[in-house]
């Protein structure tokens, strides 16, 4: 797997805004978040493309259906040996358990905890969860580790939590990431990348951040270099 821990969340609307957005690094090789906004867009031959270029794949698709669609859906995801791959832990743990059964070895399959646009107002008022949103994002991750996904998608405020109750082992993949001084856009639990070093994760997914900054190269350094970096 590629050495850098920072994915790029690749949110473009078009192949072309992608290769020219990539044009950019100086054909370094990347960690790639395709979303749906873009996978409907380019499909899977272009997924091929990319990984064929050498950049690592994080397919965020989200499956989230009866155990036996989810499971297919995986098994037809996983012949394209993508790096990571993710279902919703809300799906239960009888959904997650049959995303396992058709699981590539080589993916990495991650299960969403609460999105990170989500706030404690949100679960109360619009989800009908009576829970403080930490114990519930604590017990779907402890969910999705007894279920025997790899790894859960959650905020970097987390990640120590999630540890504490799973295992070292069990990935944390942090969206959500901002520096004090920039729009936190629609995201509600975010955290620098320092935080999420600090907290434990083992990769972060950052979008907007490096997307549309003048110079996305530079900010990829510098998001790297914070959350990598020996200080």
């Amino acid at each position: 797997m590629i050495n850098s821990r920072v994915i790029i969340a690749c949110d473009f609307s078009s192949w072309d805004e992608l290769i020219s957005f990539l044009n950019k690094f100086n054909g370094e090789k990347l960690f790639l978040k395709i979303g749906y906004q873009l996978f409907f867009t380019i499909g899977i031959e272009k997924i091929k493309q990319l990984q064929s270029i050498g950049h690592n794949i994080f397919l965020d698709l989200k499956l989230h259906d009866i155990p036996n669609t989810v499971a297919h859906g995986v098994e037809s995801l996983s012949k394209l040996g993508v790096d990571m791959l993710t279902i919703h832990a809300s799906g239960g743990m009888k959904m997650m358990s049959a995303a396992t059964t058709y699981n590539n070895p080589k993916t990495k399959l991650l299960a969403v905890t609460h999105l990170t646009s989500s706030s404690q107002e949100m679960l109360n008022n619009e989800l009908f969860i009576n829970e403080d949103i930490n114990v519930a994002i604590k017990k779907l991750a402890i969910n999705a580790y007894k279920s025997k996904i790899n790894g859960v998608i959650c905020s970097g405020l987390e990640s120590k939590m999630i540890k504490e109750n799973t295992s070292t082992d069990f990935l944390v993949v942090s969206p959500g990431i901002r520096y004090p001084d920039s729009n936190s856009d629609d995201q509600h639990r975010i955290c620098t990348p320092k935080m999420a070093k600090e907290n434990g994760c083992d990769y972060i997914v950052v979008g907007r951040l490096i997307t549309k900054s003048t110079n996305p190269l530079e900010m990829y350094k510098k998001v790297v270099n914070d959350f990598m970096g020996e200080n």
